[in-house]
């Protein structure tokens, strides 16, 4: 698996969304490096890491993650996970507490999903997706021009959706078993809901709920619920950003997560 690892101190351990990579981090590297051990998979079925062909449950993924953490000899780590890797370490936080420290979650990832979804784009897609060859082939005729409108959903400042950007998205959908691998996380959204949705307030960790004010996929009160839920729990609005405040505005977001963490300012 595909990962970097830097800086000392508490060891914390950054969780990308669906179809994401680590460059939904890149912002915190540098930041939060200097007061913690850092450490940033590209998870199984994402980025430049494998991609099985398998079901991508959160069975299977909760104990790749947990043999991960064994490999570095890593016992216990705050996990912060973003949209739906938000879901992964609220996933970690109930079945295996002993190995987390503290919670952070950004964007996601609430009870309801369908329900919540303010994008009817990513609704649509997630109910009514396309086959899997014509993804495919519609990502090798339209990859660059729909990669753009995705990114157009997510960021709320357009301005940051540069065509350096838009590239590598586009590079890492030609990975072998990319689609293959999101459609069945895809797949396996229910599985999360009656898995881990009714327990949410069950989560015993200290936990930071960070959401995007303009974020169109799910939009503030979401999060708000969330903190409402998950007992010992602070929310924190970033003010300017979309579904990816750890991205879009790391000036705002990178604090919040020191002192959260190490209880340092900046």
């Amino acid at each position: 698996m595909a990962y970097l690892d830097h800086g000392k101190g508490p060891p914390v351990i950054l969780i990308h969304g669906l179809g994401g990579s680590m460059w939904h981090w890149e912002h915190q590297q540098v930041a939060l490096a200097r007061s913690c051990r850092l450490i940033t998979p590209d998870l199984l079925g994402s980025g430049l890491s494998e991609k099985p062909e398998r079901t991508y449950s959160p069975a299977f993924l909760l104990d790749t993650l947990r043999t991960f953490m064994d490999t570095l000899h890593i016992q216990k780590a705050a996990l912060i996970g973003s949209s739906m890797g938000a879901g992964l370490a609220i996933g970690m936080s109930l079945e295996h507490p002993d190995r987390v420290t503290k919670l952070g979650l950004i964007g996601g990832f609430p009870a309801n999903i369908l329900d919540n979804l303010q994008s009817s784009k990513t609704k649509q897609f997630i109910t009514h997706r396309p086959a899997l060859w014509l993804s495919k082939l519609g990502s090798r005729i339209f990859g660059r021009w729909s990669i753009k409108l995705i990114l157009e959903e997510i960021i709320h400042d357009q301005a940051l959706i540069s065509p350096i950007v838009v590239e590598r998205v586009h590079r890492l959908r030609f990975q072998p078993g990319f689609f293959q691998a999101m459609y069945s996380q895809l797949d396996q959204i229910p599985v999360w809901e009656t898995t881990f949705a009714p327990r949410l307030m069950d989560i015993s960790h200290a936990t930071l709920i960070i959401w995007g004010a303009y974020d169109n996929i799910f939009p503030p009160s979401v999060g708000q619920t969330l903190q409402t839920t998950i007992s010992d729990s602070s929310f924190f609005l970033a003010p300017t950003a979309g579904h990816l405040p750890q991205w879009e505005t790391p000036d705002v977001v990178n604090p919040a997560l020191l002192q959260f963490l190490v209880g340092a300012s900046s």
